[in-house]
């Protein structure tokens, strides 16, 4: 019954699915053998494999890939949910970018995919008091990314950010579960106040390209915000917004706007 047990706990359908994939890949592409047997054959867990990825990615002549993912693995080992959280980011990515057509490439190659999981590291280290060392990796993810997310941010899981380019999450945004976010996404504040200044995001919202969202607001469950619009005031749930400054234009149009990543909108 133990072993039985034992083996129940080991089964994990995405980690699965990811290293089926690989396997694939490399009978397509056999000169991707080493980056993808580095990546994810030479792991025997999802755990394992982001460490590697983050530290590889993230490591400089400050910090270096062994020391990056001992942090990493440390971090795995405390708290399952961040890995899990980085499960339900590789299936959001997978149902909602069409351009992604495997588990594997947002672990290979979706830099938003693994701006967030670097997040998620950055904001278990600054849970620790290890505030510093979650600036470094914030830092490093932001260079190698384009992405800046603050360590005191809190997120949901089931995150896709899209293309990931020009992301700023401010230190006290909250974003919930299932969120999609386009290029150029800003969750910031509106001046130099020191408190709770950044905007509160529902689950299943999605914020379109190039939208700038400010200060201490909420944005209620699956609203959208169209691209390129600024929101100064709370957003209800189930609604659309948009322009400079937002307006609420319509219904958000079906219960999850953030999978179903519709962008139109009636007049």
């Amino acid at each position: 019954m133990a072993e039985t047990r034992a083996k129940i706990s080991k089964v994990d359908p995405v980690w699965d699915r990811v290293t089926r994939e690989a396997e694939e890949a490399i009978t397509g592409e056999p000169l991707l053998g080493g980056m993808i047997h580095s990546v994810i054959l030479h792991h025997n867990s999802i755990e394992s494999a982001l460490a590697y990825r983050i530290a590889m990615k993230l490591a400089n002549s400050e910090m270096s890939e062994q020391l990056l993912r001992e942090i990493c693995d440390e971090a795995y080992a405390s708290d399952p949910a961040i890995a899990s959280a980085a499960r339900a980011d590789i299936m959001a990515v997978y149902d909602r970018d069409p351009a992604c057509h495997r588990f594997l490439q947002p672990l290979l190659y979706f830099k938003g995919f693994q701006a967030v999981q670097a997040y998620r590291i950055a904001h278990w280290l600054w849970n620790e008091g290890r505030q510093d060392l979650a600036y470094f990796v914030q830092m490093r993810a932001s260079e190698m990314f384009g992405v800046d997310i603050h360590p005191a941010a809190r997120i949901g899981q089931g995150i896709m950010i899209d293309h990931a380019h020009s992301i700023v999450v401010g230190e006290t945004a909250v974003v919930g579960d299932n969120v999609s976010l386009l290029h150029s996404v800003t969750l910031g504040g509106t001046g130099k106040e020191d408190e709770d200044r950044h905007p509160k995001i529902g689950d299943g919202v999605l914020i379109g390209a190039g939208a700038k969202v400010l200060g201490n607001i909420h944005v209620g469950h699956c609203s959208r915000i169209a691209a390129g619009s600024v929101v100064l005031h709370d957003v209800p749930a189930c609604k659309t917004v948009a322009g400079v400054p937002a307006k609420i234009v319509g219904e958000a149009g079906c219960d999850q706007p953030s999978m179903s990543m519709d962008h139109l909108f009636g007049g």
